[in-house]
């Protein structure tokens, strides 16, 4: 059986200090927590001192995008190394808002995804349709295309490592979230594609999140999808109260 994995993208939200305050909470909120992985990925801003205070519990820190490149003159940009001296263990790569505002490519995806997997560290992997591409039928050759790009020369073995995103950009902080059987079936082909590149060992064995206005209310009906083994959590991961409900419905499983 998968291991669920939920986790919380604070994206471009609080300060250092309001991090650090959440980090706190959240660790006192989910210490009992023993079947589901727990993963937060404050700011870069934030990493470092929220990697001080999750250290030792079961928490683990995820950062919300590196360049792959190891140094240089990427301003605004931080290397995989700087990330893993501080402990990340999870990297997130290609989120929409990546793709959308700052030119994200799946090559560029693709490097990125490479360049962690190089420094020891596991990837989550977005991918995702418009409303447009979902009501114009190209929904499995956006997502077909994304994951075959993710995943271009990455060896079955590395694969393995790595964790899926399936983000429906039309449900990202709007609130509208995929029906509980729009996700499974979404995600089931996903893990088809998957399938068609690795085959089934590699696609059974690889997590695939759903993220898009997850929150405690709708957690529990999406989680009890057959192909949905998490989730990558935008606004609702930015209290811990609503945090752990979503954590909750994993656990209940």
């Amino acid at each position: 059986m998968r291991q669920y994995i939920i986790a919380g993208n604070w994206k471009m939200n609080k300060t250092v200090s309001e991090s650090v305050q959440l980090a706190k909470d959240i660790v006192e909120a989910v210490k009992d927590v023993k079947k589901t992985e727990v993963v937060i990925a404050p700011t870069y801003l934030a990493a470092a001192k929220v990697a001080d205070v999750i250290k030792g519990t079961n928490v683990k820190l995820a950062i919300q995008d590196i360049h792959w490149k190891d140094q240089g003159a990427f301003t605004g940009k931080v290397s995989v190394d700087m990330v893993k001296e501080i402990g990340a263990e999870y990297i997130i790569i290609g989120h929409s808002e990546q793709r959308q505002y700052f030119h994200e490519t799946d090559e560029t995806v693709n490097l990125k995804v490479k360049k962690t997997l190089e420094a020891g560290i596991k990837p989550i992997i977005c991918i995702g349709e418009t409303l447009d591409e979902r009501n114009g039928g190209k929904l499995e050759a956006v997502l077909s295309t994304q994951v075959k790009g993710a995943f271009k020369d990455i060896s079955a073995e590395d694969a393995a490592k790595c964790v899926l995103a399936y983000e429906p950009v039309w449900a990202i902080g709007t609130g509208v979230v995929a029906t509980d059987q729009q996700a499974q079936d979404t995600q089931a082909f996903v893990r088809s594609v998957v399938k068609e590149i690795y085959g089934e060992a590699v696609a059974e064995g690889m997590r695939i999140q759903y993220g898009g206005s997850m929150k405690p209310g709708n957690a529990a009906g999406l989680l009890d999808q057959k192909d949905i083994d998490g989730g990558l959590i935008g606004g609702a991961a930015l209290k811990a109260d609503t945090f752990k409900g979503i954590i909750d419905a994993a656990e209940a499983k």
